[in-house]
C-alpha cells in the first residue's frame, strides 16, 4: 500500500512540474519551442490577443475572397506608435490577425429597415497571425526585424518565412512597418 501512495504522489509531483514549466512566449531573447517560426526562432507570445489595437482594414485576394484584419501591438509598439518613435524600440512586438470576412444575415435584416441596401459583414474563420519582433541585434540582417505566421497555432514552414522580410522593403522608411496608428 506504501508502495502505491508512494507511486501516485510521484506521478502527482511529476505531472505538477510539466504543468508549470515556463514556455516560450515570443519575447526577444526567451528559448524558442517546437512551436518556433523557422529562420527566426519567433514563438507565439502569451497574451498577444489582450494587447490594444493599432489598426483594422480589409483586403481583397483575387480569387480568394476578403479578409478582415487587425494589428495589436504590446506595450512597446504601442508607446512607439503613439510617440511615432523611429525606428521602434527593441522588444516592440505587432500582430496582425487574420479572418476571412463573411456577410452577416442578421445585421443586414436590422440594417436594411433604416438604411435600404446596407451589407454587414463580420469575420468568420480565423485564418492565420503573424509577428514582427524587435531585436535589432539578433535580427540585423532583416533591419532588425524577426518574423513569424501561425496557422492553427503552428507555424508556416521555411520556404513562407523567406518572404516576409522581402515583403517589408517597401516600408524601410518606416522601419519596415506598414501599419499605422489608427487615430
Amino acid at each position: 500500500m506504501k508502495r502505491i501512495a508512494f507511486s501516485l504522489a510521484a506521478v502527482v509531483a511529476v505531472a505538477g512540474i510539466v504543468a508549470f514549466t515556463p514556455r516560450a512566449s515570443g519575447r526577444p531573447g526567451e528559448e524558442a519551442s517546437l512551436n518556433a517560426s523557422p529562420i527566426y526562432g519567433v514563438t507565439i507570445p502569451h497574451g498577444y490577443r489582450d494587447w490594444q489595437l493599432i489598426a483594422v482594414k480589409q483586403l481583397h485576394f483575387a480569387g480568394m475572397g476578403e479578409q478582415l484584419r487587425a494589428q495589436v501591438g504590446n506595450d512597446i509598439a504601442i508607446k512607439a506608435f503613439k510617440e511615432g518613435t523611429l525606428p521602434f524600440p527593441d522588444g516592440a512586438i505587432i500582430a496582425a490577425i487574420h479572418w476571412s470576412q463573411v456577410s452577416s444575415e442578421d445585421n443586414n435584416k436590422v440594417l436594411d429597415g433604416p438604411f435600404p441596401g446596407t451589407k454587414s459583414y463580420v469575420i468568420g474563420s480565423r485564418v492565420n497571425v503573424q509577428f514582427m519582433v524587435k531585436d535589432s541585434k539578433k535580427y540585423a540582417a532583416t533591419g532588425g526585424w524577426g518574423f513569424a505566421d501561425f496557422t492553427d497555432g503552428k507555424p508556416g514552414d521555411k520556404a513562407l518565412h523567406e518572404t516576409c522580410f522581402p515583403c517589408h522593403i517597401p516600408a524601410k522608411d518606416r522601419d519596415y512597418v506598414y501599419t499605422r496608428y489608427a487615430p
